[in-house]
């Protein structure tokens, strides 16, 4: 699904990852860890295609999507679904307009199969009878649900998530955790995680990837993870 070749990433001087080798399998889920700076979120903004790397290649299933043109890149993104650190949702629309943003900008559908589209959607992520209230009138909870309905409107093969606990109390985090599984098995998407919360990354990912320092120092199933005497590692499981 996703194979990520000798990728390193410069601003500058600054090395922001360091000669990245991943690949991530169809249907996994895969939890990106790391602390503030370390490279995570470069690395997810690469995958998606919103950066090029300075170096190296970067596979969506056959595509290689590191040097292709916006719109390019914007046909491969209608595979993907992204459910952004704080929703971003548009505050000027209602809930359903907001679910339905991509499809009207991308496809031509008509009015009747979006709205059955948001519809279903909303429902998919627990959230029925919401499509006309605003953004504003929504818990923190109920937002990032939104923007999971969003991304899946396009049924799309992959979905990243940028912190999707970020900001959100034990119990609601519990409750994200809990959708990002279910939404995993019912629609069999390869799901990529990118967090700094320990705690959910064991209880959601098949597989955890450590990015420290912009180097990929562990990639292995949570159970082995939690066996990994490397320091850096360790300091992340005092979470737990």
């Amino acid at each position: 699904m996703i194979k990520i070749k000798n990728v390193s990433k410069y601003f500058g001087a600054k090395a922001a990852l360091k000669n990245i080798n991943l690949e991530i399998s169809d249907g996994e889920t895969l939890a990106i860890i790391g602390g503030s700076g370390s490279g995570k979120s470069t690395l997810l903004r690469l995958m998606i295609g919103l950066i090029q790397p300075s170096e190296g290649e970067i596979w969506i299933d056959r595509d290689e999507i590191s040097h292709m043109n916006e719109d390019e890149i914007t046909k491969i993104r209608l595979k993907m679904g992204m459910v952004f650190q704080y929703s971003a949702l548009f505050d000027s629309m209602t809930v359903g307009e907001n679910v339905a943003f991509g499809l009207v900008e991308h496809t031509n559908f008509d009015k009747n199969k979006i709205q059955k589209i948001v519809v279903e959607k909303l429902h998919q992520v627990g959230l029925d009878g919401v499509e006309n209230l605003m953004p504003n009138e929504l818990s923190g909870g109920m937002k990032k649900r939104v923007s999971l309905a969003r991304a899946i409107a396009f049924e799309p093969s992959i979905i990243f998530y940028d912190e999707p606990s970020s900001g959100l109390d034990p119990i609601m985090t519990n409750k994200i955790d809990e959708l990002i599984i279910e939404t995993q098995k019912a629609l069999k998407v390869t799901s990529i995680v990118v967090t700094h919360d320990m705690v959910s990354a064991c209880r959601i990912a098949d597989r955890i990837a450590m990015i420290y320092n912009g180097e990929l120092i562990a990639v292995d199933t949570v159970e082995n993870f939690k066996k990994i005497r490397d320091v850096r590692v360790r300091a992340f499981f005092r979470q737990i």
